[in-house]
């Protein structure tokens, strides 16, 4: 086991939540009306740069990409949920400021939350499932004057909420049985392998939703940069988890929802309105409840005489 360096590992995970918000901006900048580059385009090649990235560093680190039949298959579902969550999120944004995005989308703790309840059997006591409830009325908050504003596509980023908890479930499950620059590599290569044939699908049936257009010079840096951020960004969370114990790390990620707030005042000159700061105050609060009661709960089983040498008893 490596040796916990937790300064280095909060100075990665300070970097994903700068460099998290900064790969959203981008995709918001592409499909802004002088670019209007679609969705599915944008998904498509950030994907595919994932891909070209990420196998040759694979190869020059010598990161082993063997797999079992259990762990490809549980990488295949990771990839499937992977490309949901980024192409609902890309989505969004076309319609939704950048940081009302993230705020709503940073729903998943409480959905994840609940999904190990069920599925795999984590204990959830009253306080956390009482976090949850207050969370979901941040969230509805954040959600209200958008959606007056939009209309559905205001939960959107609920949608993404799911398709990343369920991304998380995966990526449990095998995290230590996998490389994780292989498996990113892999996934790249799953996620085009799944997006070209609905792009000549697409193509031959004329469909709207999977629709190309001509790429313009402006937008070529812009892809380069998503490519680079969704790559890589990934990876400093990964590698912040080989330094810090994860209780020490969660309370940080939300500070992914001022960096949105900020690269989107910068760029977009977006600011949440009163109601809507509100419910993302409330968000987080309740977030950060339920990561304290978790190192609670951590503590507890650790000292505890029959969980010697044990980690904790439920996870986000």
């Amino acid at each position: 086991m490596s040796e916990d360096r937790p300064v280095l590992g909060i100075m990665l995970m300070l970097g994903f939540c700068l460099v998290a918000p900064l790969s959203d901006a981008t995709a918001k900048l592409l499909g802004q009306p002088e670019l209007g580059q679609p969705v599915f385009q944008v998904v498509l090649l950030r994907f595919t740069m994932q891909a070209l990235f990420l196998v040759p560093l694979a190869y020059l680190l010598r990161r082993p990409f063997a797999m079992s039949r259990r762990v490809t298959f549980f990488v295949f579902l990771r990839t499937v949920t992977h490309v949901a969550g980024v192409g609902l999120m890309f989505a969004s944004l076309r319609f939704l400021p950048l940081a009302e995005t993230i705020a709503i989308a940073f729903v998943m703790p409480f959905i994840l939350l609940l999904l190990g309840w069920r599925f795999m059997g984590e204990e959830v006591g009253w306080r956390r499932l009482s976090a949850c409830a207050v969370g979901f009325v941040g969230t509805l908050l954040v959600i209200q004057p958008s959606f007056a504003q939009v209309g559905w596509p205001a939960l959107l980023p609920v949608l993404v909420a799911f398709s990343f908890a369920f991304f998380m479930l995966v990526t449990r499950r095998i995290a230590k049985e996998t490389d994780p620059i292989a498996m990113q590599g892999v996934s790249g290569v799953m996620a085009v392998a799944l997006l070209l044939p609905l792009a000549g699908l697409g193509a031959a049936l004329d469909l709207p939703g999977l629709s190309f257009a001509a790429i313009p010079d402006s937008a070529i840096w812009l892809y380069l940069v998503l490519g680079v951020l969704g790559s890589f960004g990934h990876l400093l969370m990964t590698w912040s988890l080989r330094y810090a114990p994860s209780a020490t790390l969660a309370p940080m990620q939300y500070l992914e929802i001022p960096a949105a707030t900020m690269i989107g005042w910068v760029v977009f000159s977006d600011l949440p309105n009163g109601l809507a700061s509100v419910g993302i105050a409330i968000t987080c609060g309740a977030g950060l409840y339920v990561i304290l009661r978790e190192r609670a709960i951590a503590r507890q089983t650790v000292t505890a005489p029959q969980a010697a040498g044990g980690g904790p008893g439920a996870a986000i």
